[in-house]
Order: C-alpha cells, then structure tokens, then sequence
C-alpha cells in the first residue's frame, strides 16, 4: 500500500497538470472499493486543477469550481500522467485529459482504493478524513500528544503507530524501519514507552519519512510515480525485508503482528 511518502511523491508528481483544466473524462468502471461517483465526476469537465496536496495518505486535487477530488490509492493504486490515450490498459479505471494534452490515469488493479469529489472546504467534515490523527510530519506532532495517547494502552508499539486515528501516514514499511532506527522493540507495549522514547519516535519518523520522499518512495511491490519513476529507499532499507541479515553484530527477524509482517533486531531494539 501507498504509505506517506510514495503519495507525497505522487502529489509532487502531479504539479505538471497545475492550472490547467479538465477537458474530457473517461469512466471504464462503476465500482472500486466505493461506487464511483460519475455524476459528481462529470460536473469537473472544464474546471482548472489548481492546487494539489496531501491529507494523510489521500491525494487531493482542488479546483477552480470549489469542488476537491480525494482519491486514495488503496492497496495497489497508482496515478499515471501520459502523453497519449491509447496506452491505456484493462487497470485503468478513469482518464482525466487536460489541456497541455495530458492524461491522468487512475490505476488500480485490486479495486482497493476510491475516487471522491467534495466540495473543497467540506473536507474537514468528511468522516474518514476527520477521524485522522495527526499527520506524521505535522510540526504539532508532539511527546504530549503522543504520550496521552500511549500511556495507558496494552496495544503494542508498532500497532499504535499504524493506527491512523492516532498518527496519520505511517505504514508497515515505516513503523518497522521507524522503530529500528528508535531502537525500541516492536512488541513493546503502549503503556511502557517512556516520555524520551516518543521523542526518540517522533525524531525518527521525520527522519525515516522525510529520506523517503528525497528518494522517491519505495518500490518494492506496485509504487511507480505518476511519470513512471520507481522510488528507491528500498535500498536503504535497514530492516524491512531483511530477515536473516546481520546489521551491527545482529540478526534481523521476521514475525507477525496483527497479521502484519514486522522486521527487527532483537539485540538493538529494547
């Protein structure tokens, strides 16, 4: 799944298309994970994109007719920009073309992500966009804020960190590379992280999170940017994917959490 960087990535990918305006939609589906809004959809032709940004793990395109399209990519989305539409595949569920000539395609091949349209400053209202915690890079993210949430919880760590109510962004690739690079263990419970350690955490995310946008992301199942760039932290994973590796004198291991693949090194992580 998309995590943080790869949609911060995909928006930053997008700002070819900034002013210029909508002028043809193709639907070649009804359904994703919700029924594709066509009406909605169709009431864009002719309006002009003209800002892009991102909520947590959703792209959202505003518009000059007061209206914001909200997609998020779900498990195995993807946003592509071309040049031609005759490159379209099966996958591709709804074309946009613009006035430089440009096609932005939503792909997905799992069905897994959605496509909105609300009107821009309704956004705040919507239910799965006001139920989110804080943004992972927002600058109030703080060891308070972090601390009332943890302290009494029996929930593990990296579980705390995928809940998006709580920390909006992090994915399972961030929380294992993020808690590594805290040293603190994965299994280690809400109620036992101290007020130093979530100041370690928070120090770690933006820097895991902040590397992985400069890299593009990572691209190790579906993420490929909209004008087709794999991303590359992969390969600076530390942890992630690496059982059985040996990083400072310790052996990487592979468990499940809540059905999750979680990597880390048991003698460096406490």
């Amino acid at each position: 799944m998309p995590e943080l960087p790869e949609v911060e990535t995909t928006v930053n990918s997008l700002h070819i298309l900034k002013n210029k305006k909508v002028i043809k939609l193709d639907i070649h589906t009804k359904k994703l994970r919700y029924p594709v809004p066509h009406n909605k959809l169709k009431n864009i032709i002719n309006s002009k994109l003209i800002n892009l940004r991102r909520i947590a793990k959703y792209v959202i395109i505003d518009l000059n007719n007061s209206h914001s399209i909200i997609i998020h990519l779900g498990m195995s989305g993807r946003l592509k920009i071309l040049k031609k539409d005759n490159l379209i595949n099966k996958h591709d569920h709804i074309v946009f073309k613009f006035t430089n000539n440009k096609f932005l395609i939503l792909n997905d091949p799992r069905k897994f992500g959605f496509i909105d349209v609300i009107q821009s400053d309704k956004i705040n209202n919507i239910r799965y966009i006001n139920r989110l915690g804080l943004d992972a890079l927002d600058k109030n993210l703080s060891v308070k804020y972090l601390y009332n949430k943890f302290y009494k919880s029996e929930v593990l760590i990296k579980q705390l960190l995928l809940n998006q109510y709580i920390v909006a962004g992090i994915g399972n690739i961030y929380a294992s590379e993020i808690l590594f690079d805290a040293k603190i263990s994965p299994l280690k419970k809400g109620k036992d992280i101290k007020k130093s350690q979530i100041g370690t955490i928070i120090k770690s995310t933006r820097k895991i999170l902040k590397k992985a946008i400069r890299y593009g992301g990572s691209s190790i199942n579906d993420y490929v940017s909209p004008d087709g760039t794999l991303g590359n932290f992969q390969n600076n994973f530390k942890v992630y994917g690496m059982e059985g590796s040996f990083i400072r004198g310790c052996q990487i291991k592979k468990i499940v959490l809540y059905g999750r693949s979680t990597f880390f090194c048991p003698k460096i992580q406490t």
